[in-house]
């Protein structure tokens, strides 16, 4: 079991990627792209994963679309002095919560990097570490 949901993981990531890499205008490009890296699905296997992962085709290309209102996930927050917060979370949520600090228009925020599971927090000069993490637990909630 721990291994089929560790491979479930390791193609979210992958599909994932693929999405923000590649210009995807349809399942079979996706399916050949899979395919390139070693991965065969079939087609009703990937549309599941798809609407799962919130991966929507949007503009003529897939996506992911995360609801504003979308439940974040459990995420651990931690202090890398003298400037940058580090906030860790499930696969493919980094993006999620940038896009939820960014529009939050947080004070000393300075701007943010996404990883796939990460995201960096610059914090500007002239305000500290433990008020930007304050701020940010009360648009993120509280880290676990």
């Amino acid at each position: 079991m721990r291994t089929m949901q560790k491979n479930a993981v390791a193609l979210d990531q992958l599909i994932l990627r693929l999405v923000v890499e590649h210009d995807i205008p349809d399942q079979a490009t996706l399916l050949d792209f899979l395919s390139r890296e070693q991965v065969q699905i079939t087609q009703g296997t990937l549309s599941r994963r798809l609407q799962k992962l919130s991966v929507q085709k949007r503009d003529g290309k897939y996506q992911r679309v995360v609801p504003v209102d979308h439940p974040l996930p459990v995420y651990s927050m931690h202090e890398a002095p003298p400037n940058m917060i580090i906030l860790q979370s499930g696969p493919g949520f980094g993006m999620v919560m940038a896009v939820r600090v960014d529009r939050s228009n947080i004070p000393g925020v300075a701007g943010t990097i996404a990883g796939e599971d990460t995201l960096f927090v610059a914090v500007e000069r002239g305000h500290t570490l433990e008020e930007v993490r304050r701020r940010l637990e009360s648009v993120l909630g509280q880290p676990r």
